[in-house]
């Protein structure tokens, strides 16, 4: 049994693969309480299918980028789990996690997550070979940046908050908002991912795992 953590943003989510199915899945949007809210969230989760952290053969875990204190708890609980349990860990990146999910809408995608201050973090995806595959690095920019940066058709998904999404309603670009379930950052995908990794014995070494940080925690982006 895979158990999957992203809790790289205000967007929480948990779910449990059993290398078939997803057997349980849980996303909610947190206010800054990812200490107190993930482990009794994965003692949930357990209690629900019937499982115990016994059963756990794997650990899956968003890399970010994301919120340096969501990256830190939900790392450092992934880490703790799979070295006390012996068992191998994944570490997806965060925006990867959203493509996932996304259908193909378009031939590029930007997927989008909120990293406070009134900035976004925004990474470029082409559609190829049935999947999204990044087609440039993450940044951290504004909307009207990243506006600017919008030449062909290109469809938005992910975390667009009241200003985003009026930005792009009032825009001539060529630019699409995802329905809102597509939008939504799942742990399944992230389990999706993660357990294809652990077939292919493409695991990572908890000790040497870090955080993917745009910019140095507690520094204002210019």
């Amino acid at each position: 049994m895979l158990l999957a953590i992203d809790t790289a943003t205000q967007w929480m989510s948990l779910a449990l693969h059993d290398g078939r199915q997803i057997d349980y899945e849980a996303t909610w949007r947190t206010h800054n309480n990812h200490t107190v809210e993930l482990t009794p969230a994965i003692r949930t989760a357990l209690q629900t299918t019937g499982r115990s952290i016994r059963d756990l053969s794997a650990i899956a875990v968003a890399q970010g980028p994301g919120s340096f204190t969501g990256l830190r708890i939900g790392l450092g609980v992934a880490k703790g789990l799979a070295l006390a349990q012996r068992v191998p860990l994944v570490a997806i990146p965060t925006l990867d996690i959203l493509a996932a999910g996304v259908p193909p809408l378009g031939s590029t995608l930007l997927a989008i997550i909120q990293v406070g201050r009134g900035r976004i973090c925004a990474q470029p995806f082409h559609w190829a070979r049935d999947r999204w595959t990044d087609a440039g690095p993450a940044q951290i920019t504004d909307w009207a940046q990243l506006l600017e940066q919008v030449e062909g058709e290109t469809l938005f998904a992910g975390e667009i908050d009241a200003a985003g999404r009026a930005l792009l309603d009032a825009t001539d670009r060529p630019v699409r908002i995802a329905p809102g379930v597509f939008a939504l950052r799942r742990a399944g995908m992230l389990a999706e991912l993660a357990w294809d990794r652990v077939e292919a014995g493409e695991t990572d070494d908890p000790a040497r795992v870090t955080p993917i940080y745009l910019h140095q925690p507690g520094v204002p982006h210019p």
